[in-house]
């Protein structure tokens, strides 16, 4: 997202780059900083998950209570949106893990330092020092890709709860042209609401750590903490919507009779 000019200024120059900037690469594939973030943030899910599985027990230490607060909020507010505890245990693995991965991504995203450690690159001509660290979320492809795979998760578990047949009919219908009509407008909206999700997340991540580079290098110090403070809230705040429009998606799809 941002790179610093190391030429003749004697001040390197922040340059803003709507795309995630490659640190290294794998044969000829390229990683960016936003995936490395990403895949570093899968480790320490997956650490912490390893840590707290191991260590569970009937008398819970402080780890497993933090743990269960979160997991039962969690079920709280899906158990509010679906009705019944049944059904917000059934779809919790995905929901859980949608809030948790985007919330920690978008808090390590905002350590202090996370732009300072990079490699040295030459981007237009210019030696840049490249940041090693970028939130997933400041990265177009993530959401994209985010949305994409929470949107045919909905899916199939629509078909799965209700069959094929039934799931499909409500975009693909021959009853009358009125139904037709709005089977295809709500295929349509299917497709539109990838597009939101993709840009709702984007647009929040990328705009806030801009906001904080900016303010960061023009006066240091002081002036970033009540803008870093709130976009640890924000951070928070969108984990928080997109886990909770998956539950809403997923609670409108599995409904039978719902349309």
């Amino acid at each position: 997202m941002l790179h610093y000019n190391l030429g003749a200024a004697k001040i390197a120059m922040p340059v803003i780059s709507i795309t995630a900037e490659p640190i290294f690469h794998i044969g000829s594939f390229a990683v960016t900083n936003s995936l490395f973030l990403a895949f570093l943030t899968g480790l320490i899910l997956l650490a912490v998950g390893v840590v707290v599985r191991s260590s569970m027990s009937l008398q819970p230490g402080k780890l497993q209570n933090g743990v269960e607060v979160v997991v039962d909020q969690i079920l709280e507010q899906m158990s509010a949106i679906f009705g019944d505890r049944h059904h917000a245990e059934k779809y919790f693995p995905l929901v859980a893990t949608v809030f948790v991965f985007v919330l920690t991504s978008n808090w390590l995203g905002l350590l202090p330092g996370s732009g300072s450690f990079g490699v040295r690159e030459v981007l237009e001509g210019h030696e840049a020092l490249v940041p090693l660290l970028r939130a997933p979320a400041a990265d177009l492809n993530f959401t994209l890709a985010l949305a994409v795979i929470v949107m045919v998760s909905v899916h199939l578990f629509a078909v799965l709860a209700l069959g094929f047949r039934a799931h499909v009919g409500k975009f693909i219908t021959l009853k009358s042209p009125i139904d037709a009509f709005v089977g295809i407008l709500e295929l349509v909206s299917e497709f539109v609401k990838i597009v939101s999700f993709s840009f709702r997340l984007f647009g929040n991540i990328f705009a806030g750590e801009v906001l904080l580079l900016i303010i960061g290098f023009l006066l240091p110090l002081v002036l970033p903490l009540p803008f870093l403070l709130l976009e640890v809230f924000v951070g928070f705040i969108q984990a928080l919507i997109f886990a909770m429009l998956t539950t809403v998606f997923i609670a409108g799809m599995t409904a039978k009779g719902a349309h």
